[in-house]
C-alpha cells in the first residue's frame, strides 16, 4: 500500500469522507473514487453502477466495488441524477486502479444542488483526514 506521501490527490476535485471524489465540468459532476480508496481496496476486479436516470440523493449507495480483498458501497457524495455511466468499467474494472481520476471514472451526476460539492472537501483537507485514519 501507499504511502500517504504517494497518493495522488489532484487539487481540482474535492472529496467526500466515504473516499468519493467529484469534479464539475460545465453544469455536471464526474465521481470516482479516490487514489486512497482503490490502494486500500487492491485489485479491483468488478464494479457494478447505477441505472441512467436514476435519482439519488447525497450519501445514498450507488454502486459497489469489488477487489480481490473486499466489497464495498459507493455513495453518492452529492445529489442528482445520474446522466452516464462509465462503461468501460464493465470490461476492465481495473482502470479504477490505474486511473482513477481519469479512465476510471464511474458516473456523470446532474446535481440536483450544484451548492452541495462545496461542503465536500479540498485536497488539503481530506489529506488531513487520510493523516487522521
Amino acid at each position: 500500500m501507499k504511502e500517504i506521501h504517494e497518493l495522488n490527490l489532484p487539487e481540482e476535485v474535492r472529496y467526500a469522507e466515504d473516499h468519493e471524489w467529484v469534479r464539475s465540468e460545465e453544469s455536471k459532476f464526474i465521481v470516482g473514487i479516490s487514489d486512497y480508496a482503490q490502494d486500500q481496496l487492491g485489485d479491483i476486479v468488478f464494479v457494478e453502477l447505477p441505472e441512467v436516470g436514476a435519482a439519488l440523493s447525497k450519501g445514498e449507495a450507488f454502486g459497489t466495488v469489488e477487489s480481490v480483498k473486499a466489497v464495498s458501497e459507493l455513495y453518492m457524495p452529492v445529489g442528482g441524477t445520474i446522466l452516464a455511466i462509465n462503461g468501460e468499467l464493465e470490461e476492465s474494472p481495473e482502470l479504477v486502479n490505474s486511473q482513477p481520476y481519469g479512465q476510471g471514472w464511474m458516473i456523470e451526476v446532474q446535481p440536483g444542488e450544484a451548492k452541495e460539492i462545496d461542503v465536500l472537501m479540498d485536497q488539503k483537507a481530506y489529506l488531513e483526514m487520510l493523516k487522521g485514519l
